[in-house]
């Protein structure tokens, strides 16, 4: 199980890109902190997502 914004997922050996795309995430409007640590973007389509990974994601809001 990995922790995602502070609920529990059945993500382990997902890569973190497809979870991404799968819960409908823009790439564009968002940060990911994998384990504390910023992931830079390039390394979405790398990333392993693995039991016990803590994940947040930060959507940012465009407006004006």
């Amino acid at each position: 199980m990995v922790q995602i914004n502070g609920e529990m997922k059945n993500a382990a050996g997902c890569l973190m890109k497809e979870y991404l795309l799968e819960e409908g995430y823009r790439m564009d409007t968002i940060a990911v902190e994998l384990n504390k640590e910023i992931l830079p973007k390039k390394e979405y389509a790398n990333t392993l997502l693995k039991d016990n990974d803590v994940i947040e994601i930060i959507n940012f809001v465009r407006g004006g």
